[in-house]
């Protein structure tokens, strides 16, 4: 036998297979059932036999499509974000221009409504070029290459996960490339199970719905997928709206997305007068078999022939960057991080990833966006995202009394999860806690000392009952705790007032005014400190990481010790307001499924073991002296007639600032302070404010605006017995909110003082 006629009939294999798959072809045509046939040779009855035990219908599942998160703007819902692992919009068939349609039928399969499933004169002429040209040639009408793209997109689910173990994912991508293996290989045994499963589709779907189901599966080039974000992408269009070109050309890239899609430069032939030489060749060959086919006129085919592939790329971000625009990131970085860990959105991790990215979801979340410019403007006024020999953050984030919606949430510097981040930007949310993408936390200050105030009232003491104030040196042995916490122990406490004064005693409703420490570590020797954790707990109070820096009750945490994150306290406050009953917060009003059903997502979950109403009610009266006259924050009160309540707060050496506030309507936490580093920001200005006062500014604005759209109302009397009880003497002169104490200086923030060794841990 010579070399020639060797070669000839290595080959022919394959050729028998394919006669035998194209007989096999016919008689599945004609009678849409397993075939019956009887053909001779090894190859045909290896073939026949895949036919075993095959059913007729493949399942047709969902398409991973983009989903799109949502907040508020001005009254309407606008899109801040997008999330996908294929950039896919599904559209109906009206929303598909007919110059689509006509493209992909003239080209891949002119008797398309003819054929019951498999063309059976493409898949003879598939053979005879299988035998001329030595290798399996194509012959695959639609619906065969539909049933293709859904084998091919469900190995997509078993792609490895990035974040697995290297032995995990060798594991995962070598199913992964098992299954593509089998949905792609050139074979007559893979095409006759397209054959049986583009049959039993039929016998399903209209060829109207199979068509539109092809455009909107089909691979464009990289991760666009579907012809809507394949004209958005390429052209800047949407599918209903493509021209002709535009048409042609998108179909021409169907043929081989690789090196025919026109986003990449490697693709664009510089020298050839229009560019993309090879997608211009492809496209003209669509027009021609449009105008073979009858889909155009002459003069449509020739002008469309002369016109340039001129893409106009409209890239589609994927993931929070592009939220930036709205100062939006860190909130979007929080919600994607809620739906990633949340079992409301599925078991695993990979299904609550796969459900953000593949489920194309309508995620409308809590965020006022008029709200979030207004608070990103009070603090980028103020604190710059970088400044020399000074590491500095600075945040705001705000929530809604008795439901939890995160409102606002912004920060002095931009968000970049990249692996090479800006100079300037950052990926740590300093709002919320370590495994929501936060910190490990800021100390609180005197923030704190509502906490101490809500135990003082609980265990029958009053807001004018006098407490000494010149001890400030207080032994271990001076405070008590019941179990579980034992915190206590080591070297005496040294407790200075913030301004260095000696206060020798006052009521604790001018002290929680002027925020005396001395007279808040007093207080604290009179209380059991477990009590104290316990009603900070009782509204959701914890640590910004536990396994770091856990919550803890020793006595030095009464003035402020512990590391939370800011939207912890601006929820416990807000459940101070809200009748003592703190509601976590929530990030997401709705979800839309892409088949227009509603997802279920995370309830607030409020306190199972509320403040007593009337102590909380204690509380909001000597707290609202805080924003009144004589009171540390003062100058933060818009005056504009909405009642209020708050506590500031600064660390030693004022490494760290803080004012929460609330209404009956919506609290808001400022945190200031240094991110690394220990630079006192009292020593520092900021456009000409104080670095311990610059807070009031920034909180000035915010509430203003919070102000205006939520209003307030006034908030409930405290019960007589918290106000007065019997040692304390009543004062000859009612002291009302707000009175200074005798002794301390006026305007500065009493929130700080000697608060004991700071924990050790790590700054964002």
């Amino acid at each position: 036998m010579t070399a020639e006629r060797r070669r000839r009939w290595k080959w022919a294999p394959a050729l028998i297979g394919f006669v035998a798959l194209s007989a096999v072809a016919g008689v599945l045509a004609a009678a849409a059932v397993t075939p019956a046939v009887a053909l001779t040779g090894s190859a045909a009855d290896s073939t026949i036999s895949v036919f075993d035990g095959l059913p007729e219908y493949i399942k047709v599942e969902p398409l991973a499509q983009a989903s799109t998160m949502y907040a508020n703007y001005n009254g309407q819902q606008v899109p801040i974000a997008s999330f996908y692992s294929q950039n896919r919009v599904e559209v109906g068939w009206d929303a598909i221009s007919q110059n689509l349609k006509d493209a992909a039928i003239a080209t891949e399969d002119p008797r398309f409504y003819e054929h019951g499933g498999v063309d059976v004169t493409g898949t003879l002429r598939g053979a005879v070029l299988t035998a001329l040209h030595k290798s399996v040639q194509g012959g695959s009408s639609i619906t065969q290459q539909y049933v293709k793209n859904i084998l091919v997109q469900r190995c997509e689910n078993k792609q490895p996960d990035p974040t697995a173990s290297a032995a995990v994912q060798k594991k995962q991508y070598a199913a992964y490339q098992s299954c593509y293996d089998d949905a792609t290989k050139v074979d007559p045994v893979r095409k006759l199970k397209e054959m049986r499963y583009a049959i039993g589709l039929e016998k399903e779907y209209s060829k109207n719905d199979i068509l539109q189901s092809y455009l909107n599966i089909a691979l464009f080039g990289g991760r666009v997928y579907g012809v809507q974000s394949a004209a958005e992408y390429y052209f800047g269009v949407s599918a209903k709206d493509i021209s002709l070109p535009q048409a042609a050309t998108l179909v021409a890239i169907l043929n081989n997305p690789d090196n025919l899609r026109i986003d990449k430069p490697e693709n664009k032939d510089n020298g050839a007068a229009n560019g993309y030489a090879q997608t211009l060749a492809r496209r003209n060959y669509v027009l021609d078999r449009m105008l073979i086919n009858g889909k155009i006129t002459k003069e449509e085919h020739d002008a469309a022939v002369a016109t340039k592939v001129e893409p106009k790329i409209t890239a589609m971000q994927n993931g929070c960057m592009t939220a930036q625009q709205y100062n939006a990131a860190f909130f979007c970085d929080y919600v994607e991080r809620t739906i990633e860990q949340d079992p409301t959105f599925g078991k695993t991790d990979d299904e609550r990833s796969s459900f953000l990215t593949r489920g194309g979801l309508k995620i409308y979340t809590t965020l006022n966006l008029d709200l979030q410019h207004q608070a990103q403007l009070a603090v980028s006024s103020y604190i710059p995202p970088t400044s020399p020999n000074l590491d500095l953050g600075s945040s705001n984030v705000s929530v809604e009394v008795g439901t939890g919606r995160v409102v606002t949430m912004v920060q002095n510097r931009p968000y970049d999860n990249t692996a090479t981040p800006a100079p300037g930007s950052t990926s740590v949310n300093y709002n919320t806690d370590y495994k929501d993408g936060g910190s490990e936390g800021f100390q609180t200050g005197s923030s704190y000392k509502a906490f101490d105030l809500l135990e003082w009232l609980k265990e029958g003491h009053s807001l004018y009952e006098s407490v000494n104030g010149t001890q400030h040196l207080f032994p271990q042995s001076a405070f008590h705790e019941s179990d579980p916490c034992n915190d206590i122990g080591g070297a005496p406490w040294p407790v200075a007032n913030d301004e260095g004064e000696t206060v020798t005693s006052t009521t604790v409703m001018n002290a929680t005014a002027a925020s005396i420490n001395s007279i808040f570590a007093m207080m604290a020797t009179k209380l059991d400190l477990c009590g104290i954790k316990e009603r900070a707990q009782d509204l959701l109070v914890h640590g910004a990481d536990e396994e770091t820096n856990p919550f803890r009750a020793n006595p030095s945490s009464v003035l402020g010790t512990n590391y939370i994150a800011p939207i912890t306290m601006a929820t416990a406050y807000a459940g101070i307001a809200n009748n003592g009953k703190a509601c976590s917060p929530v990030a997401i009003d709705k979800i839309v499924n892409a088949d227009g059903t509603e997802h279920a997502v995370p309830k607030t979950q409020c306190s199972t073991t509320p403040i007593d109403p009337g102590v909380a009610a204690a509380a909001i009266y000597a707290l609202q002296g805080v924003l009144r006259g004589g009171g540390t924050a003062a100058s933060a009160n818009p005056g504009d007639g909405v009642p209020l309540f708050g506590k500031t707060g600064t660390t030693d050496n004022s490494l760290e600032n803080w004012l929460v506030t609330s209404t009956t309507k919506v609290a808001q936490a400022t945190w200031v302070g240094n991110v690394a580093g220990e630079v006192a920001l009292r020593s520092q200005t900021f456009q000409g404010i104080g670095g311990g006062n610059v807070k009031f500014s920034i909180v000035k604005r915010i509430q203003a605006a919070l102000d205006a759209v939520y209003g307030g109302s006034a908030f409930p009397a405290p019960p007589a017995k918290y106000l007065y009880s019997a040692p304390a003497p009543k004062p000859t002169t009612p002291a009302v909110p707000g009175q200074p104490a005798p002794g301390p200086g006026q305007g500065g923030n009493k929130g700080g003082g000697n608060q004991g060794p700071n924990p050790p841990g790590k700054k964002p």
